[in-house]
């Protein structure tokens, strides 16, 4: 998506070669009409899904899940990071590992919110390793879930999650792909 790349470009600050910060325009402060436009593009790569859900994690992937299931007219759900006690028991769990915050922790989606009868377009802000891409396909495969989709803001095409999900036959679609980057600039892979 030419508009996502050169925001990327333009207002992204990478941090050695394997840190990209976005957060003055997708995942703390939010540009909504570039939001919009994330949506806009999600629906049409994967309209023709038959998608019931947008599902996703907190809190990074939220905004992006609402954007693309205000287009789809259908639910958006996301995952929880830490379980509360009003979430109930009967949930749907995996252990997930965060590149971003160097720990491990254990996603949570309520069995009232996603079931066997759903086709789901998992959403997420970034791809590198796949870890939190994994526990979400892991909770879709708990709850009989058919995965429609997996739509990506931003992969980094040299770390191996996005390549390994293709492997495995799930059908994802990034919006920008960056094949390598440090201080000096980004370069993006051509699609």
């Amino acid at each position: 998506m030419k508009q996502l790349e050169e925001r990327i470009a333009r207002d992204g600050r990478v941090i050695g070669t394997e840190i990209l910060k976005v957060d003055s325009f997708l995942n703390h402060q939010m540009d909504i009409a570039l939001l919009d436009e994330i949506g806009k593009e999600l629906y049409r790569l994967f309209k023709d899904r038959g998608i019931t859900k947008v599902i996703t994690i907190e809190a990074s992937g939220i905004a992006i899940a609402v954007s693309a299931a205000r287009c789809f007219n259908v639910p958006a759900v996301f995952a929880k990071k830490a379980r509360s006690l009003n979430i109930g028991k009967d949930v749907y769990k995996a252990r997930v590992h965060s590149f971003t915050y160097d720990n491990d922790y254990d996603i949570t989606m309520s069995q009232n919110y996603l079931s066997a009868s759903d086709t789901v377009l998992i959403v997420d802000d970034f791809l590198a390793n796949g870890a939190a891409l994994n526990g979400m396909i892991s909770i879709c495969e708990q709850a009989g879930a058919k995965i429609g989709g997996i739509g990506i803001c931003i992969e980094k095409g040299f770390q191996p999650g996005g390549d390994e999900i293709r492997k495995k036959g799930y059908p994802l679609e990034s919006l920008a792909i960056i094949e390598s980057m440090d201080e000096n600039g980004i370069v993006f892979r051509k699609q």
